[in-house]
């Protein structure tokens, strides 16, 4: 709060001031009077002279100054200017009925030249305020979106409005700015507003607190202190609100721009590496492919050779699986939609991997053997595909895998089950964003972090979802729903 001494130090002007006019004014009376007496002028002249004075008296400095000075006047003309003369008394009715009738009319007039006074020193309060607020929210439209604003606005704010002291409570940023002087205690002053949520006037320290809502909630808080009119403040609060929503939404979609172009680059550079490995890549497996074809090796030569092999069609099919990333980020693959027999791919993946099936038997369920889906043919195999050997990854030896493929209202439901490892329930989420292994299991299992993540992006073209259940008893469940009819993706 302001201390006392400040206080008075505002409010001594002021005192002064009024004496000063008060004698000034009486000054002028007692001359007046002087030249009235010395030139003998009647009862009537001097009393319009007076009237004269005291509406002057009203014009220029209000209603209490011009109603003490109305009754000097009635004085001096009790006791200059009526009979008997230079004393206290009258003898004629009809003069006290006139200076009855002047005292009234001194006190109607000056009470409306107050009003008049008043009201005129209120519009240019408010005409100065809309001034100062066209302003600051001119000013508001030229902030740097790229640096917090509450600091700016504290600025704009304290020298536009010539407050004494600005604080305000950006709450998405969690920062309190201030400018001015504050005294101690009041260092968190627009933070407590806030988490009050309500507005508060003082009107003897002249500290106005606000709440600055922007759309449903609210965006933080603002203080001010000085000779400000609290509609101003109101309106201050808003602008000031609308500044501080605009930075966060500006914040947002910067965010969002820099992330999508890091997608974008990292889009491009595994698509190039998938291109540049994939030459080398060819080379080695051919060359491992034709000495296997000409034999004449011996037990070591061959086990090298074919270790070579396998190596080599491993890392042909990683770059073939980032080079569908990439082109699923960067949203280069159009969906070649067509109706794909749902009971025929499934045996068709199975078919291609049938190398592996020793380790696990495969069980198929699918109700009606008509079913069909519009997808693109290569990336729902590839989804199979990358759920099956997953399956098989982390079951444990010897326990049966359950395709199973079912129409529901408007979607196809695919699922994968396995029994083995469960996934933890934090990590059931993340195992489909890029690169991501679960902790457990990165080091026990071979694995790059990249298949589901192809998986999630591939479904995503087809407008459709994938998720997984794990627990101990029903085992390990991997989904895919996608809508009967795919859109087509560009």
């Amino acid at each position: 709060m302001t201390s006392p001494v400040v206080s008075g130090s505002t409010q001594l002007p002021r005192k002064i001031r009024t004496v000063a006019q008060f004698v000034a004014t009486s000054a002028v009376f007692a001359l007046l009077t002087y030249f009235g007496i010395v030139l003998q002028v009647n009862l009537l002249t001097i009393g319009l002279l007076y009237l004269l004075i005291v509406v002057a008296e009203a014009l220029l400095f209000g209603f209490w100054q011009a109603s003490l000075i109305s009754l000097v006047a009635v004085v001096c003309l009790d006791y200059f200017f009526t009979q008997p003369l230079f004393h206290f008394y009258m003898t004629d009715p009809q003069e006290m009925v006139a200076l009855g009738a002047f005292e009234i009319t001194t006190i109607v007039i000056s009470r409306l030249s107050a009003k008049e006074l008043r009201s005129s020193k209120e519009a240019a309060v408010h005409r100065a305020g809309m001034e100062q607020l066209y302003e600051l929210s001119r000013s508001s439209l030229l902030l740097d979106l790229r640096q917090p604003q509450g600091p700016q606005l504290a600025v704009l704010i304290h020298r536009i409005f010539n407050a004494r002291a600005v604080a305000l409570f950006d709450v998405n940023l969690s920062r309190q700015d201030r400018m001015g002087d504050w005294e101690a205690g009041e260092e968190n002053l627009a933070r407590e507003c806030y988490l009050r949520d309500a507005s508060q006037d003082d009107e003897s320290t002249q500290t106005w607190q606000r709440i600055l809502r922007a759309g449903p909630g609210s965006v933080g808080a603002l203080v001010v202190r000085g000779e400000i009119s609290p509609l101003v403040v109101d309106a201050l609060a808003s602008l000031a609100a609308i500044a501080i929503d605009r930075h966060q939404w500006f914040d947002k979609e910067e965010r969002s721009e820099t992330s999508k172009m890091g997608e974008q680059l990292r889009a491009t550079v595994m698509d190039a590496l998938a291109h540049e490995f994939k030459t080398p890549l060819t080379a080695v497996q051919t060359a491992s492919s034709g000495l296997l074809e000409l034999g004449g090796l011996t037990e070591s030569q061959d086990n090298l050779v074919r270790l070579i092999d396998g190596e080599a069609v491993r890392l042909n099919k990683l770059c073939t699986q980032l080079l569908k990333a990439a082109k699923l980020e960067a949203r280069k693959t159009g969906l070649e939609t067509a109706d794909v027999k749902v009971v025929d791919l499934v045996y068709e993946v199975l078919a291609a991997h049938a190398a592996d099936a020793g380790r696990n038997s495969i069980r198929v369920v699918v109700e009606d053997s008509s079913l069909t889906v519009r997808a693109d043919r290569e990336l729902l195999a590839m989804i199979l595909t990358q759920y099956i050997d997953n399956a098989r990854k982390y079951s444990t030896v010897g326990t049966p895998i359950e395709i199973d493929a079912r129409a529901g209202h408007n979607e196809v439901m695919f699922s994968v089950r396995n029994f083995g490892s469960v996934i933890k329930i934090e990590d059931r989420e993340r195992i489909f964003e890029r690169f991501y292994r679960s902790s457990e299991f990165k080091d026990a299992v071979a694995g790059t972090g990249i298949g589901l993540s192809v998986v999630k992006k591939a479904a995503e073209a087809h407008h459709g979802h994938v998720w997984v259940i794990s627990d101990n008893q029903e085992g390990t469940t991997f989904y895919l729903s996608l809508p009967m009819e795919a859109r087509r993706t560009h």
